[in-house]
């Protein structure tokens, strides 16, 4: 079966990098300053955090005196967290939101969620690279220890791709989705060790983090650019494994629903 989508979306590759070049086109057609916000918006934040936290605020991390430890902390977090979220957020809605070209093309439906992604990606990719800048003008870069942003990065792609997909299915028939969702999102944000380090957490409450599984993946992130360690791989593996499963769940959802969803379109 992976094979199968692997091959069918090898096919429709120019179908994929043009509807995302689109996309990237049509969000800034009537703006002055075009795609020059990508990178404006993701800079003031930086910018925001490190002067209001670090400068005005004094904030600190257990453990940590360097001056902008705490910027790059809440960095490290949202910036990773954005990109979770903006899969998430469009995936639910992506099969919605292309009712009139499903029912009028004929394309491989699968497509549509790795268009999100790979949209989400370029998104993610420019306002990361401004925090890795931060990061060696602050003199803070933990140099080949980023490398292992690869593979925490592509089990985070692959989580919320999969709840995207299945979210996006259901979404079509049960528009309850949706909404629960994105009530869903507000809460597991600050469940998750963002704003806040796990360190500063009563003990009774510590154990109840480990259930999430976006706060290992924000972990991972954390370690590697503010403490500059490896990520803990003991505590993403349970993370990588419900990834796979829900990758298959999605899988197996999309193509048993992909013709009913037309009709409910």
């Amino acid at each position: 079966m992976n094979l199968t989508i692997t091959r069918t979306l090898w096919n429709y590759r120019g179908f994929i990098f043009g509807s995302v070049k689109r996309e990237f086109q049509s969000r800034y057609r009537n703006s002055l300053l075009g795609a020059a916000w990508t990178v404006l918006q993701p800079l003031a934040m930086i910018t925001v955090y490190t002067v209001v936290f670090s400068e005005l605020m004094r904030a600190r991390l257990p453990g940590i005196d360097r001056a902008y430890a705490y910027s790059m902390f809440l960095c490290a977090g949202l910036l990773t967290w954005g990109l979770f979220a903006e899969i998430l957020q469009r995936g639910q809605n992506v099969f919605l939101d292309n009712g009139n070209m499903i029912k009028k093309l004929n394309f491989p439906r699968i497509c549509l969620p790795v268009i999100t992604v790979i949209s989400a990606l370029i998104n993610f990719s420019i306002t990361f690279t401004l925090f890795i800048l931060f990061l060696l003008a602050v003199h803070s870069f933990p140099g080949t220890i980023a490398l292992y942003t690869l593979p925490v990065l592509a089990i985070q792609i692959a989580l919320a791709a999969s709840i995207g997909t299945i979210a996006g299915v259901l979404n079509v028939f049960f528009r309850d989705v949706g909404q629960f969702l994105n009530i869903l999102l507000q809460f597991w944000f600050w469940f998750t060790p963002i704003v806040y380090s796990v360190a500063t957490l009563p003990r009774w409450a510590r154990p109840w983090i480990g259930f999430n599984p976006a706060a290992a993946l924000a972990q991972a992130y954390q370690a590697i650019y503010v403490y500059g360690k490896t990520p803990d791989w003991h505590g993403l593996w349970p993370v990588a494994l419900l990834a796979a499963v829900l990758c298959v769940l999605a899988l197996l959802l999309f193509r048993r629903h992909a013709g009913d969803m037309v009709d409910e379109l």
